[in-house]
């Protein structure tokens, strides 16, 4: 990882979707710095918004309000034209192999096809030459190239859209689940392969997850999410070992422990119900469900503050908090 040298910065980002009864804030101005080489993971319950920053950053879906810095650029200021020549420096790997390549192409032709839209190659040869070449890279072999997405397993479908995303030689890849809808063996053998790759072509990851042991092997540092709004960032060992916003608290106490005896015997609770994202609560977003709250936290909204060496958004951050 280069160190604290910014690739994607995001400022107060948010993004506001119309639903038929009003309006979900899905991100609520989130401010976040990815470092070039680094591999930051995103995680939070389902429908915390992590999809969505993701997408944000990658200017998939256009922001409500704020910007994306990609590289010292303000991609979010950026016409149709300017956007396209950004496309080649990030890419995504989508959650499920079976319906992110499409079915109707043959393995060079899913690959292929960035290629041919960037007009990266002058001839045919040296177009398919570097095709064989990457998909021998991710592990299939040469002679499947004719074949069809339905001839291959959902982990060898994952690996030929890491190939795509690989061929235009991207900076930032945003890694969206991109193992969950695999089977375990196979979980740990694309995050290898993701790995060796980011070593060898200085890639950098947004990792999106809700499988909190994935993310600490793969991930250099953790950003956790609720309700649209950012709760801590830090290191990995540090996030895990000593977490300081009780919601990430209660998210790791609440993973099953694989080892019998780092287990105990009483987990604590979350008591009342989430928030709904169309009824926002007043304060921290926490508050309504959090057994550490006090008055300012039902009023106030905690601005993210470092702690210990991390950013942490609370009025009362946890101490002494290890699992």
């Amino acid at each position: 990882m280069e160190e604290n040298q910014v690739l994607v910065s995001a400022k107060n980002l948010t993004k506001t979707f119309k639903v038929k009864n009003g309006y979900v804030k899905a991100v609520g101005g989130v401010d976040l710095d990815i470092y070039k080489g680094e591999t930051l993971a995103l995680v939070g319950e389902s429908g915390c918004g992590k999809s969505t920053l993701g997408r944000l950053l990658l200017r998939l879906i256009e922001p409500t309000s704020g910007e994306v810095i990609f590289d010292g650029k303000n991609i979010t200021a950026l016409n149709s034209k300017g956007m396209q020549q950004m496309r080649k420096e990030m890419q995504i790997v989508f959650q499920d192999p079976y319906s992110s390549i499409d079915p109707r192409f043959s393995v060079k032709r899913i690959i292929g096809e960035p290629l041919k839209a960037f007009k990266v190659f002058q001839t045919k040869k040296e177009q398919e030459d570097y095709i064989k070449e990457l998909v021998e890279k991710v592990g299939i072999h040469q002679e499947d190239l004719e074949k069809y997405p339905h001839q291959f397993s959902g982990g060898q479908r994952q690996r030929i859209g890491i190939a795509r995303a690989l061929a235009l030689n991207p900076q930032l890849i945003v890694c969206d689940e991109p193992v969950s809808a695999l089977d375990v063996s196979i979980q740990a053998q694309t995050l290898n392969l993701l790995h060796d790759l980011q070593q060898e072509f200085n890639l950098t990851y947004l990792f999106i997850s809700h499988d909190l042991a994935v993310v600490r092997y793969i991930s250099n540092r953790v950003c956790v999410m609720f309700l649209g709004k950012i709760c801590e960032i830090g290191n990995t060992e540090d996030i895990y070992s000593n977490p300081k916003h009780p919601y990430t608290y209660f998210l790791l106490s609440s993973t099953p422990k694989p080892d019998p005896l780092q287990r105990k015997e009483d987990k604590e609770i979350l008591s009342g119900e989430a928030p709904s994202p169309m009824n926002l609560p007043e304060g921290c977003r926490f508050h309504t469900r959090c057994p550490y709250a006090k008055e300012i936290c039902g009023k106030e909204e905690p601005l993210p503050r470092m702690v210990e060496g991390r950013m942490v958004a609370c009025h009362f951050p946890l101490h002494n908090s290890e699992l």
